[in-house]
């Protein structure tokens, strides 16, 4: 029986429901024991926190605000000049971390302004990143959470994120020195931007606190036709001992349920473990 636990990201599924706590209740539904986000903070955090407790599943992951999507930020961890921006930000995080009972937060870097040479900001949006994330780590700690970065692949989603490999982010970690900020692995973005996935995934599994998952070019269901064998994947997680949560961070082809074949099996065995 599989050790590998997965947990149903409802930003990207079961948007057939337009509210986030139906999704919930569709996610345990559907199996999961646990489920993650990104932004759910157009949602009253009281509600949530009922709608999970009656829904019974855990919840795993946030992320931290975007900042002002209208003005181009996604994410201001490693913006110069928007440090208290990111530190209200953070502290609305954790507010709805603490209502939810999820001990992680993905801190996001955010964007390269418009029209920058990466080579030549990266070295100061490095030390605002480094500076921020010592911060939230003391102010997590205090809290029992746990910080993630996250890199973002630069070719296909965004070419502007701060943050696209792992080896940038594992620099970044060295430097920041806390225990309880760890990298988080999108398997779809570290594929896009380096490949060599088995030997990375060998490389930072120590770091690693998090990982989701999706089909590369398509960004479909690990089983939908693509370049990533995923039952090889979740096989060398196994072995590598692995044992965090797997998100479901992908683009369902047709309706959420009728594309979670390929995930049944892990949800029956995590269902009779429990």
């Amino acid at each position: 029986m599989s050790p590998l636990r997965f947990s149903a990201n409802i930003s990207w599924l079961f948007t057939e429901l337009p509210d986030f706590r139906q999704r919930l209740h569709a996610a345990a539904a559907a199996g999961f024991r646990a489920v993650e986000a990104a932004w759910l903070y157009d949602s009253d955090p009281l509600e949530l926190q009922e709608a999970r407790r009656s829904a019974g599943v855990e919840v795993v992951l946030l992320n931290t605000p975007p900042g002002d999507l209208d003005s181009g930020d996604l994410g201001l961890g490693a913006v110069p000049g928007r440090e208290q921006d990111f530190r209200r930000g953070l502290d609305l995080a954790v507010d709805y971390a603490r209502a939810l009972d999820c001990t992680r937060i993905h801190l996001m870097a955010g964007r390269l302004p418009v029209g920058a040479d990466r080579t030549i900001v990266s070295r100061d949006m490095e030390d605002v990143f480094v500076r921020n994330l010592r911060y939230a780590a003391d102010i997590l700690a205090k809290e029992g959470m746990t910080g993630l970065i996250e890199p973002i692949n630069t070719r296909l989603t965004d070419p502007r994120y701060f943050l696209d490999s792992p080896h940038q982010a594992s620099a970044i970690l060295e430097k920041v020195g806390k225990p309880n900020i760890k990298l988080q692995m999108d398997v779809f973005h570290w594929q896009i931007m380096d490949g060599n996935l088995t030997e990375n995934i060998r490389k930072y599994l120590p770091l690693i606190g998090h990982v989701q998952v999706a089909q590369v070019p398509g960004r479909n269901e690990p089983d939908s036709d693509g370049e990533l064998n995923y039952d090889f994947l979740f096989r060398t997680l196994e072995r590598l001992g692995y044992h965090g949560y797997i998100g479901c961070e992908y683009k369902p082809r047709g309706s959420t349920v009728e594309g979670l074949g390929w995930v049944r099996p892990y949800l029956s065995g995590a269902s009779s473990t429990s």
